[in-house]
């Protein structure tokens, strides 16, 4: 490679030492540690780590304090019956509560939070997923760009190695001037395209480092990406469909919630203090009471029937979701893996016509020297190794994110 090209191309990179540490596991490992939607999933979690706890004090007996007065004076015979009011009365009370709960009703509402843990635990891991399969994409892009930019430059090497030759062969006459302007005009062109990938490369890292979370404006050499393509787990193993198990549990949880609800309610309580209406005795006032309080529901409306059918209806909708979600599935593997395929067949044909191309390019240039070849067909020639080299990237680069995509279905529960 000529040194005078590198050195300009490659100016706006960061040493090759630097980059090494750079790889795509490096970005994924940022992306994930700087993700604020990850982290909100832990601090959800925690949240209901503490309704856990309320739930649990909840039913235990509950004690509060509270007292009232009341006057309800009698004015020329006028007045509130003093048999009801009591005239005036104070009190000062302390209370204790005690819901009666079934078992089974605080197992169910146990049973509500630690599924909603469950569902923020796995879309943590449908959320990792996601950006992974971005900052792969992303940097897979950004390698695409390096690959365009080295194979583009050694195309202008080859260029510029035969400039000066033809251009004292055009002073001699063994060349026209313009065939010898038309040259120098694919070398402008291969100049151009080396600039607008240069630009393209730099805007695709500025996003790879926005969507890592990284606030670094270094530009670096980034190695070939290590893609493991893993044997995909059964459907029914993935993230992914255990995210519809989940909403199934759920679903149930809130049907038998439903029924738990309308079950009789026992409240027992006993308070103490002082309670008097000071018309006799009022410092005797002084005592305690207890008492028991059941609620049984008969009729609203048939709203349980109602909340039932709802969940019934929710229920349905699951299922066509999920249905429509396995098929869409093995569509989608069946289909990425096609085009693997025919990626691959791509890069076999360009391979045989870049030897073609090779062998046709080094026939000429010695010929090119000689002036036994015309420059326009040595152009030709470059063109058509340039076609068959961009093929090749442009399919390498494709197989990338075909395998970044089928990796990213390969999580498990």
């Amino acid at each position: 490679m000529n040194c005078k090209i590198a050195t300009i191309f490659f100016v706006f990179l960061t040493s090759i030492g630097t980059a090494q540490n750079k790889d795509i596991d490096y970005f994924i490992k940022q992306g994930l540690q700087n993700s604020p939607l990850l982290k909100d999933y832990q601090l959800q979690i925690q949240t209901n780590a503490i309704d856990s706890q309320r739930l649990r004090v909840s039913y235990l007996p509950q004690v509060n304090a509270g007292t009232a007065a009341a006057y309800a004076p009698l004015i020329k015979g006028w007045g509130y019956d003093g048999a009801i009011t009591n005239l005036h009365t104070f009190n000062a009370l302390v209370t204790v509560s005690q819901p009666i709960i079934g078992k089974n009703n605080i197992t169910n509402q146990y049973m509500a939070l630690h599924l909603q843990n469950l569902g923020l635990q796995n879309q943590g891991k449908i959320s990792e997923q996601d950006l992974k399969r971005s900052i792969a994409q992303q940097y897979i892009t950004v390698y695409g760009d390096l690959e365009q930019i080295r194979f583009n430059t050694e195309l202008m090497d080859l260029l510029k190695e035969e400039e000066s030759i033809l251009k004292k062969l055009a002073e001699k006459g063994v060349y026209k001037q313009t065939d010898f302007l038309s040259f120098m005009v694919s070398i402008q062109q291969q100049e151009l395209i080396i600039k607008q990938l240069k630009q393209q490369y730099q805007n695709n890292f500025s996003t790879l480092n926005y969507i890592s979370g990284l606030s670094d404006t270094a530009y670096t050499i980034l190695p070939v990406p290590q893609l493991l393509n893993e044997a995909l787990p059964p459907l029914e193993q993935t993230v992914f469909y255990h995210q519809y198990q989940l909403d199934s549990l759920k679903i149930k949880n809130t049907d038998q919630q439903i029924d738990f609800n309308y079950q009789p309610k026992i409240n027992v309580f006993a308070d103490g203090g002082y309670n008097s209406s000071f018309l006799t005795t009022p410092y005797k006032n002084f005592g305690v009471s207890a008492g028991v309080s059941l609620v049984v529901p008969i009729y609203d409306g048939n709203q349980k029937k109602m909340l039932h059918q709802k969940n019934t209806i929710a229920e349905q909708n699951r299922q066509n979701y999920l249905n429509f979600f396995s098929k869409q599935y093995k569509q989608q593997i069946d289909q990425l893996q096609q085009q693997l395929v025919l990626a691959e067949q791509l890069i076999q044909q360009a391979t045989v016509q870049i030897k073609y191309a090779e062998g046709l390019i080094n026939a000429q240039r010695p010929q090119l020297v000689t002036g036994d070849v015309r420059i326009a067909d040595y152009i030709i020639a470059i063109g058509n190794y340039l076609n068959a080299k961009n093929i090749i990237t442009q399919n390498t680069i494709t197989k990338l994110q075909l395998n970044n995509q089928i990796n990213y279905w390969n999580r498990k529960q």
